[in-house]
């Protein structure tokens, strides 16, 4: 597999990325949301690099071909809309031969992370003790009352592991 790690500004510009996917995740992980502006920028970079590497015609056609899979999934339910703009984004950002171990190591990911929220289930209780005072014993509680649930998973948080992987 060719390197990744191209020049030094390429290598500077996928670390930017791995922090803001790693933020991205942290956001998913706490509201359940993607803030755009993540998705954007790393897009933005992404294509960037690519025009510097002459990668961006096929980085542009499997970033497309990410986006039109995700969207089917996002219609059928299985990803939320930030997953679909964060998951495409990341594809972009990646050269064109590592997308496809990407989506392998996000699909990994996401199934250990949907293994550990099961695993979890059993062990929340359906009644939540009184309100917490601190910020992080909060959000363990609005987790746990999340996987009581069956809430969705921080999807954003795989997106982020396969990226890693994919850089490696």
């Amino acid at each position: 597999m060719l390197s990744i790690w191209t020049s030094p500004l390429s290598s500077a510009v996928l670390m930017i990325c791995v922090l803001l996917l790693l933020g991205g995740g942290l956001h998913d992980l706490i509201a359940r949301s993607i803030p755009n502006a993540i998705p954007v920028a790393v897009t933005l970079l992404g294509v960037a690099t690519r025009l510097l590497n002459g990668e961006v015609v096929g980085a542009v056609v499997a970033g497309f071909l990410v986006f039109v899979s995700a969207v089917f999934c996002w219609r059928r339910g299985w990803l939320g809309g930030g997953d679909v703009k964060l998951l495409a984004a990341a594809a972009l950002a990646l050269p064109p031969v590592s997308v496809l171990p990407f989506i392998a190591a996000v699909a990994i990911a996401g199934g250990l992370l949907a293994l550990i929220y099961l695993a979890a289930q059993p062990l929340t209780s359906s009644h939540l003790a009184a309100r917490p005072a601190g910020l992080f014993a909060r959000a363990l509680r609005v987790e746990r009352w999340r996987i009581g649930r069956g809430g969705p998973l921080p999807y954003a948080c795989a997106i982020a592991a396969g990226f890693v992987f994919a850089i490696l």
